[in-house]
């Protein structure tokens, strides 16, 4: 059985190790866990890991935030992927820093990645875990926040808070998405 991870962020040094990255830092910790590297393809650079007889590709887009659903649509297709197996991994704003949460649908939220998602596909329905990045920011520096590197206490534990959303994806491939929820929301 074969998953599509998708990690949200952006392309470009500028962008690495910032808050709204997490979803690219995520899945460079799941494929360096396995050995894997990535190469750079079509709209993305992809990485594959096996664990217990499941295969998960692993990508992480080229497109920019805005543009996530081309490249989710072109691997979903490429590797004939069903909507049911794709698991998308973002921030989101609405989570204390490091907290995790995993849905099998929802709005984007106003997250332009999954907006971008969201058209692409056509349906809110499919699997996502969402890393908690706080709110921690003044009226009108939204943008500076998630853009903004992590601060040192948040960097303290960033480590310990990557390798439960990695153990969540596993899971959702794993057990199935509801016990993956029951196990792994509010961690």
């Amino acid at each position: 059985m074969k998953y599509l991870v998708v990690g949200l962020g952006n392309p470009g040094a500028e962008y690495e190790n910032t808050r709204h990255n997490i979803g690219f830092l995520i899945l460079d910790a799941l494929a360096s866990a396995s050995d894997s590297v990535f190469s750079p393809d079509r709209y993305a650079d992809v990485s594959s890991i096996k664990s217990k007889g499941r295969q998960f590709i692993l990508i992480k887009p080229s497109t920019f935030m805005n543009l996530s659903g081309k490249a989710v649509r072109y691997w979903m297709e490429k590797e004939k992927i069903d909507l049911e197996n794709i698991i998308i991994v973002t921030d989101d704003l609405a989570l204390p820093f490091g907290k995790i949460r995993i849905r099998k649908k929802g709005s984007d939220g106003g997250h332009n990645g999954l907006k971008s998602i969201n058209e692409l596909l056509g349906t809110q329905q499919y699997n996502r875990l969402r890393f908690g990045i706080g709110s921690e920011f003044s009226k009108g520096k939204q943008v500076d926040y998630v853009l903004g590197h992590w601060n040192s206490e948040e960097t303290k534990t960033l480590k310990e808070r990557i390798e439960i959303a990695q153990q969540g994806i596993k899971a959702i491939g794993l057990a199935g998405v509801n016990r993956a929820m029951g196990d792994y929301n509010g961690r």
